[in-house]
């Protein structure tokens, strides 16, 4: 077994970054005729529950700069959410922001956390990335823009604080071996 710890980076390493990321996520709810979200599972008691309890949804949304559904794409959105609560809308998130425009095209951003539904802005944590993000950490607040009930239709705002730091994964001079 081998383990992998990091030591103290040298003075010409770059330094930590943090970046803000703001953009849109178009959400074609359950009904809409492309619908990018799909009920996967429910639970015993998800029929009898007024807040959903139970159930598992699967997702691909469209990631674009502004709210309007023909914006600029800069990615998508993939993951899972379950309603964990049950008492109220309280969503268990795990999501996945792939970038596919701009500078952090090919890189991920992890979500994973609490959201609140009906709270006007929800802070979620980023536990970690791909690419630009190796070893990130940061949060997200996401609000919802708009929502149209009668078309399933939603567009979520998010804005995400996330460190990078480019000299990451490049070579081992800061990473410290150890075997076992």
């Amino acid at each position: 077994m081998k383990f992998f710890a990091r030591k103290k980076m040298n003075s010409t390493a770059a330094k930590e970054k943090v970046v803000k990321l703001h953009f849109y996520v178009q959400d074609l709810r359950i009904g809409h005729v492309s619908a990018t979200v799909c009920e996967v599972a429910t639970g015993s008691i998800t029929a009898d529950s007024p807040y959903d309890f139970g159930s598992v949804h699967v997702l691909d949304d469209l990631v674009t700069a502004g709210p309007e559904i023909d914006s600029s794409p800069v990615g998508r959105m993939q993951g899972l959410t379950t309603n964990a609560d049950l008492s109220t809308y309280g969503v268990a998130m795990n999501l996945n922001f792939y970038l596919t425009a701009g500078k952090f095209a090919g890189s991920t951003l992890s979500i994973l956390g609490r959201n609140q539904v009906m709270d006007e802005a929800r802070e979620l944590p980023v536990v970690g990335g791909t690419g630009t993000f190796r070893f990130t950490r940061g949060y997200a607040i996401q609000k919802t823009y708009s929502i149209d009930f009668a078309a399933n239709y939603a567009v979520l705002e998010y804005t995400i604080y996330a460190t990078y730091d480019t000299k990451i994964g490049e070579s081992d001079d800061d990473v410290v071996v150890a075997e076992f």
